[in-house]
Order: C-alpha cells, then sequence, then structure tokens
C-alpha cells in the first residue's frame, strides 16, 4: 500500500462523496426560484466534464495515463453525476406520474406507479451511461465510465431497496417538493433484498480492493482501481446505514436550510 497510490486517492473520495452530496442536497433545497439557474450552471459543467472524460481517456501519450487523468476522469463523472441527480432533486426529470402512491395498490402495479414517479430520470441516467461507455470504449483509461456505471448500480440498487422497505429510510435530505415519493417506500423492515445487497456490495468491494492493492505502487492502475474500490466500499456503507438505526442524513444538515433543519 503506498500514499499517492492507494491512501491520497481514497481520502479524496472520501471527501468528494460528502462533499457533492452536500452541495446537491443544498441546491435542491434552496427553492424553486434557483433551480433555473443551478440547473443551467450544473448542466454546462458537466457538458464540459463529459469532454473531459472523453480527452482524459484517449489523450495520454506513450507513457500512458498519468495519476492525474485518473482523478480528472473520476471528478468529471462525479460532476455529471452531481447535475443529473440535481434533474431529479429539483423534479425537472423524474416521472409522469408525481402523485402519492395509491394505498390499495399491490404488487406489479405498485411496481410500476413507483416506477413512473422516477423512470425518466433513470433513462436520462442510462443514456449517459451509454454515451460515456461508448466514447471510452477500449480506451487506456475508462475511469470515468467506470465511476458512473458504479454510481448507476449504487443509486438503482438503494431506490429498489427502499420499495421493498428498510429498517432505516434516510430521507432527511428529500427536498420538500418530492415527499410524495416517500409513500412509494416499503415498510421498515430488515428484508432478504437488502442483506443480499449488502453482501453483494461487501464482495465487490473486497474483490475491487484486492485489485488496487495488486496494482503497481504509484501508479495509475493503482489511483483508478482505489478509486473504484472506495466509491463502492461507500456504496456498501449507505447500504449498512439502511439497516441501521443511525440517520446519517445528519452528517449532511450542514447544507439545508434553516427550515429543514428543524
Amino acid at each position: 500500500m503506498s500514499l499517492h497510490g492507494h491512501i491520497l486517492p481514497a481520502f479524496i473520495v472520501l471527501f468528494a462523496w460528502f462533499g457533492s452530496t452536500g452541495v446537491v442536497a443544498w441546491l435542491a433545497n434552496r427553492g424553486k426560484a434557483t433551480f433555473a439557474r443551478s440547473l443551467s450552471w450544473a448542466g454546462f459543467a458537466a457538458g464540459i466534464c463529459l469532454c473531459v472524460i472523453v480527452w482524459a481517456a484517449h489523450g495520454a501519450d506513450a507513457a500512458g495515463p498519468s495519476l492525474a487523468d485518473a482523478y480528472i476522469s473520476f471528478g468529471a463523472a462525479l460532476v455529471i453525476w452531481g447535475w443529473l441527480e440535481l434533474t431529479f432533486l429539483t423534479g425537472i426529470v423524474a416521472g409522469p406520474r408525481r402523485t402519492v402512491s395509491d394505498p390499495h395498490a399491490r404488487g406489479w402495479r405498485r411496481f410500476a406507479d413507483a416506477a413512473a414517479t422516477l423512470i425518466h430520470h433513470e433513462l436520462a441516467i442510462a443514456v449517459v451511461l451509454v454515451m460515456l461507455v461508448s466514447l471510452t470504449w477500449d480506451s487506456a483509461n475508462p475511469t470515468g465510465a467506470v465511476i458512473f456505471s458504479l454510481l448507476f448500480a449504487l443509486r438503482l440498487s438503494a431506490k429498489l431497496n427502499l420499495f421493498v422497505g428498510v429498517p432505516n429510510m434516510s430521507d432527511e435530505i428529500m427536498p420538500g417538493h418530492l415527499e410524495y415519493l416517500k409513500t412509494y417506500f416499503g415498510p421498515r423492515r430488515l428484508h432478504g433484498a437488502l442483506a443480499f445487497s449488502l453482501v453483494a456490495l461487501a464482495a465487490l468491494s473486497l474483490w475491487l480492493g484486492a485489485r488496487a492493492l495488486a496494482a503497481p505502487d504509484d501508479s495509475f492502475a493503482a489511483v483508478s482501481a482505489t478509486l473504484v474500490f472506495m466509491l463502492a466500499a461507500l456504496g456498501a456503507l449507505e447500504h449498512l446505514f439502511l439497516a441501521l438505526p443511525f440517520r446519517d442524513g445528519a452528517l449532511w444538515r450542514w447544507a439545508l436550510p434553516d427550515a429543514r433543519k428543524g
């Protein structure tokens, strides 16, 4: 394990995860009058970051991608992801259904109703994912596409678990205009789906961690693999929060307007 190949990138992911979540929560809870400007600037930044990811993927010299290329790709993917999350949390890109859940809906109908509340956003993420994968395919530095793919998988897993039901909903930072989404959450219980998710994410994190440690010290491969590993580990931690009586939303109370801190 090396400082520049493993320890430093792990801390960078930790601070980026904490800070970016807080920034998105702050922007989404400021009020509808601010949404247009926030989304415009975030969209502009996301467009630039898409170009940056492509450049970092294919612009390496003969010696191969550098450590900086891995960090740049990671940061750019996080900005694009943050913009997409902001489009959802502001309610701009969500789904055709924007009403509370039918209390009598069961089974497939309940799932279809829940999916209709966010299907447009999921499709938007899928389109961006396909773009990133296709634009960085067979490149020396696919870090940006890998990071974005992992974020998509972690988000989808969390949403499915919330639909089925988890002990801790962790919904403190959800803006008031999206309160209707909470009616689609399942009962507060420890379901087998969450247990499976935790085991799968723990196994994935261990595998990614082993890959990171196996890479040459202070190399691009070590940094890139560590960035992906740390993000997976944080995703596993977020899933663990869903099972524990710990209000992880309190970690971002500093980012919420006074009215939401209550």
